[in-house]
């Protein structure tokens, strides 16, 4: 498995703003790490196909991770973490969501976490898989708290690296519409995908390592399909203002580990408010402990100096902080 990873990392850092290429709505010709299939969904009146990859170690410890991709990403930014998980024997379930990476970007569809809870329900349901640890990323694990809220019983743990969500954002921002959403999208390009993730992610800083993240959003943004994709997007982005969790955190019911890069001040609409009030949103150093203390038996990992990518950003030091999560330590 480690040979699969090796022979597509080049796909992955050596692409640069020069060299982008179109990509179509569904990454057809975009490598993943691991093989991917596909699950035929029928969901709100429309075929539709959820893609993944699942991989089993071959010494299995009895024990599987479900990893839930964030809302600027796709199945494929978790291959080390994949592979990292598969060496000490856990099996490795990586969904793309209806409307991200190579799953279907439907023309209409109603997003909530609960349908995408759902959907990731039958997919397990489909892979024989009845417990699981439940890993999410940024929006990934304003999912992977939903999933659990509405599973507990299928969640064996709940782990939530830099998850979004844990403050609510209508509070402070007025609202966007869709079509806000959507214009916002189809303005965007490769020098304005990278300059939003070179200040919010990694601190003003970059890396090679880095490239991939930016090169499929804006091969996607010089695709003919982007108008689909944007559009996919505008609707996830009301999803996620729209749609808080933090409310119902204290109800989880699960055992819970945060995964905390405290240097994070990720939050949606920081520019549609006076920068006074942009600098109260986003401030992980402070949200990680206020919600820990709210959720029975939760554990916070903060890991200082690291943003809102600690799995890209530093993979030894989330690792060490996921071997922790696992252990119970």
């Amino acid at each position: 498995m480690r040979f699969i990873y090796l022979l597509f990392l080049p796909l992955f850092v050596t692409a640069q703003a020069d060299s982008v290429r179109p990509l179509d709505a569904r990454l057809s010709d975009y490598a993943y790490p691991y093989a991917v299939d596909t699950l035929r969904l029928e969901s709100q009146q429309q075929p539709l196909e959820m893609l993944y990859m699942d991989e089993r170690a071959d010494q299995p410890n009895g024990k599987t991770v479900v990893l839930l991709h964030g809302k600027n990403f796709n199945g494929a930014y978790w291959a080390t973490t994949m592979e990292w998980l598969i060496r000490f024997g856990y099996r490795v379930i990586v969904p793309d969501q209806i409307g991200f990476g190579k799953s279907s970007k439907p023309e209409r569809y109603q997003y909530t976490f609960q349908q995408l809870a759902d959907n990731t329900r039958q997919l397990l349901d489909h892979l024989g898989v009845d417990t699981t640890i439940v890993l999410g990323h940024s929006m990934g694990g304003m999912l992977a708290a939903r999933f659990a809220l509405m599973y507990p019983k299928q969640t064996e743990q709940l782990i939530l690296v830099n998850p979004i969500g844990l403050e609510d954002w209508k509070l402070k921002v007025p609202y966007r519409t869709i079509d806000a959403w959507y214009a916002r999208e189809m303005d965007k390009s490769y020098d304005s995908i990278r300059a939003y993730q070179q200040a919010n992610y990694y601190d003003g800083q970059w890396e090679p390592a880095y490239d991939p993240w930016v090169n499929i959003l804006a091969g996607w943004a010089q695709s003919e399909d982007y108008g689909l994709v944007a559009y996919n997007a505008a609707l996830t982005y009301d999803m996620v203002f729209t749609q808080p969790v933090v409310y119902e955190l204290p109800g989880l019911q699960v055992p819970t580990v945060f995964i905390i890069g405290t240097r994070d001040r990720t939050a949606l609409g920081k520019d549609l408010v006076s920068n006074a009030v942009a600098e109260t949103m986003g401030r992980y150093d402070r949200l990680g402990r206020t919600i820990t203390d709210k959720i029975p038996g939760a554990r916070l990992l903060e890991l200082a100096g690291l943003g809102h990518l600690p799995h890209i950003e530093d993979f030894d030091r989330f690792a060490a902080a996921l071997e922790q999560a696992l252990s119970g330590d």
